[in-house]
């Protein structure tokens, strides 16, 4: 059967139509699919499709629901003059951003839980400040989530840690205030709760140069009034701690700004000491480095004792909000534990 030259265009338009919506169909797919692995230092995007912007971040487990909470790292990189001498690049503050999950490879974004103060500059979350490093608490007497921050100047002179709390895990979060605990100066942090409820914060101190271990209240929020200075004199940053058959555990990094250096690891009978360091835990390509990463915060899997996952960013200076994460599995020796590179990997069933 011989077809019209209008029969054919309209065959051609239909064939066309049916390939471009096959495409946006794919196109869509293909970013909502379900990630089944974890690929450390590529771009990981959430059940919306856009890459999960949570860095320096950590996570809390509530009700079978994992949730992570990091720096919204958008805009323009820029540098500060004040940060000129050790090439501190930082972006506008924006906020704290919040995913969820359930098996810890899929997030779903909650939203931006404690938003950046564009119209106050002398507000602390001021978008011309610093905001960083967030972790979040469960306090299961007040049933509040206790947020702890580093809040700082640009200069980062400020010095500071703050608190934002919520009845819910989602915020948004009330941003309570700053301080320097026990009278100290407070950068980089993480806290920490024990098996009795007991919750602690890990912040660098005196410059850099000793870290701190703070007691915080049973409502936490606020130190307790009881700290030790730890690693006096050796400039750690970037702290994460976890606990393992009884003993306490700490990776932390040097202080060389965003640049990469290698990780340092410390072992403990008791929370307050006396701390023994067991040097570099990472095993791999550029080991050395961190596999150019950083260390924020080591993940214990809920209902698979023993199971811990070292979190870190790949820090890109020159364009911060494509920094990258890098989740690796824990593996424990007779010595202490080790950080094994894996460029896929998934946890076991």
């Amino acid at each position: 059967m011989k077809t019209t030259k209008n029969q054919q265009c309209y065959a051609g338009r239909t064939i066309l139509v049916l390939m471009a919506w096959y495409a946006m169909s794919f196109s869509a797919y293909a970013a909502t699919a379900d990630h089944t692995q974890f690929k450390p230092g590529e771009i990981w995007t959430d059940t919306s499709g856009e890459p999960i912007n949570a860095h320096g971040g950590g996570i809390l487990y509530h009700d079978k629901v994992y949730y992570w909470y990091g720096e919204i790292k958008k805009g323009k990189t820029w540098m500060p003059e004040a940060n000129r001498s050790w090439n501190g690049t930082r972006v506008d503050v924006t906020g704290i951003s919040c995913y969820s999950s359930q098996d810890l490879y899929n997030w779903k974004y909650e939203g931006n839980v404690l938003p950046a103060v564009k119209d106050d500059p002398n507000h602390e979350l001021n978008t011309s400040k610093v905001l960083e490093r967030p972790k979040v608490l469960y306090n299961r007497t007040t049933k509040q989530f206790v947020m702890w921050i580093h809040v700082d100047s640009q200069d980062y002179a400020l010095s500071h840690a703050g608190v934002a709390t919520s009845n819910s895990p989602t915020g948004p979060f009330q941003y309570i205030g700053s301080f320097r605990p026990d009278g100290s100066m407070s950068r980089d942090m993480t806290v920490f709760m024990d098996e009795d409820g007991k919750a602690y914060l890990f912040h660098a101190s005196e410059n850099n140069a000793t870290l701190h271990i703070s007691l915080l209240t049973a409502d936490y929020l606020k130190p307790a009034g009881r700290f030790v200075r730890v690693f006096e004199g050796r400039s750690m940053e970037a702290p994460a701690v976890f606990k393992h058959q009884g003993r306490y555990y700490l990776v932390a990094s040097g202080c060389t700004g965003w640049a990469p250096n290698e990780a340092r690891s410390a072992v403990a009978e008791s929370i307050w000491g006396p701390w023994k360091e067991l040097g570099n835990p990472c095993r791999g390509p550029e080991a050395d480095l961190t596999f150019r990463g950083q260390s924020t915060y080591i993940l214990p899997v809920a209902d698979k004792p023993g199971t811990f996952i070292f979190m870190a960013d790949r820090w890109n200076q020159n364009n911060l909000p494509d920094s990258r994460y890098l989740w690796l599995p824990v593996t424990f020796t007779d010595k202490g534990f080790e950080v094994l590179w894996q460029t896929t990997w998934r946890l076991n069933k």
